[in-house]
């Protein structure tokens, strides 16, 4: 016999004067190989259409149905019922602005992120529309894939200890992007120049080490690795700064 599951769900809209924030209780039948992307399709199709939740791919491709299921970040897509426990609370993802329910706003965070950390190839070669590829390394190449794999869900930034208490700080999906052009042969800045984005407290120094971005990212994308990388890169080239004085 299939079982009941209870779902408590976080319900508010910001652009409604009457909503105010709480938990509402549904019940619905599980079925073989449910997820939560369906479960919350048919909550919406079946019991309530007001629900607000996120969704494109169902394969988690595209990042957008990021939530908090039962006090842990991650891809509703990704998340079978049946690993669940027979009652189950979902959460908006923390940090992102709120949209409405279980929908936050991570594509704004993304591009002023994407920005800050100046995310595309730096070099004064110019562009020749004729020209072959230029051949890589194919270490180099699977290295870059590697950390390309990122589908901007925003679960390390919700996890991080240090993004939920400062605004200021960039998170790992930022430092993990500045990894990724750090090791492409293809990006012309010196290590003085990302020193210049993240070797601060906004930045790989801000990081307290907890590691719970690399323990909720649906990727499994290896962000120890890329921290560790970065805080040598730029504690090697803090102190040749100041040697250099």
């Amino acid at each position: 016999m299939s079982r009941l599951l209870k779902f408590n769900i976080f319900r508010y809209n910001p652009e409604d004067t009457q909503s105010e924030p709480h938990m509402q209780e549904f019940v619905l039948e599980e079925t073989d190989s449910m997820t939560l992307f369906i479960a919350l399709n048919r909550i919406r199709e079946e019991q309530d259409p007001s629900l607000q939740f996120d969704f494109c791919c169902r394969a988690g491709i595209c990042g957008s149905c990021g939530m908090v299921i039962n006090g842990r970040p991650g891809l509703a897509c990704h998340t079978k019922t049946r690993d669940l426990p027979g009652e189950i609370t979902l959460l908006p993802l923390p940090v992102f602005k709120l949209v409405g329910d279980l929908s936050v706003d991570t594509g704004s965070w993304f591009r002023e992120m994407y920005t800050a950390t100046e995310s595309w190839i730096h070099t004064d070669k110019e562009f020749d529309p004729t020209a072959l590829e230029e051949r890589m390394d194919n270490k180099d190449a699977v290295a870059i894939y590697e950390l390309e794999r990122c589908v901007e869900c925003g679960c390390c930034i919700s996890a991080c200890g240090t993004a939920r208490l400062r605004d200021d700080f960039i998170g790992a999906a930022a430092l993990n992007r500045v990894a990724r052009f750090l090791i492409d042969p293809r990006d012309q800045r010196s290590e003085n120049d990302y020193y210049e984005i993240i070797g601060n407290d906004m930045g790989i120094f801000g990081c307290m080490g907890l590691l719970a971005c690399e323990d909720v990212c649906p990727k499994h994308l290896p962000l120890q690795n890329q921290l560790g990388f970065l805080r040598r890169k730029m504690g090697i080239t803090s102190l040749k700064r100041i040697f250099k004085k």
